[in-house]
């Protein structure tokens, strides 16, 4: 049964401009040192921080707690599959919240924007 939807999209730039202004401290608020490391592996890193962000948004909408409750940043760790496919790891009181559930996440980017797509779905 699902138990919860969220989506969030954001701008590339309003990320990258809240690096610019507030660097580690930013990113050290909101992802994990291996999102971090990723990230700043790619090419264009904000827009794989951006994605992240979305997908931790959508998360929380989904959830229906908001950035309260069960959910906090650094208790959700978007990874790659080697394949590329995104997932998250939960740890904290989000691992306890979400123990039954099936959580599944999808990301996309165009040029100046990224997207996520949450599902969660209790386990019979």
């Amino acid at each position: 049964m699902i138990t919860g939807i969220g989506i969030d999209i954001i701008e590339i730039e309003r990320i990258q401009q809240s690096i610019d202004e507030y660097g580690d401290r930013f990113l050290s608020k909101l992802f994990t040192e291996n999102e971090i490391r990723y990230c700043r592996s790619k090419k264009f890193p904000a827009q794989h921080f951006a994605a992240r962000f979305a997908a931790k948004e959508a998360l929380s909408k989904a959830i229906a707690t908001g950035w309260a409750g069960e959910f906090e940043w650094k208790n959700v760790e978007i990874v790659n599959s080697t394949a590329g496919k995104p997932d998250f790891v939960f740890y904290g009181h989000t691992a306890k919240a979400l123990k039954e559930h099936s959580v599944f996440l999808s990301m996309s980017h165009a040029d100046t924007t990224v997207i996520a797509f949450v599902v969660i779905e209790k386990r019979s």
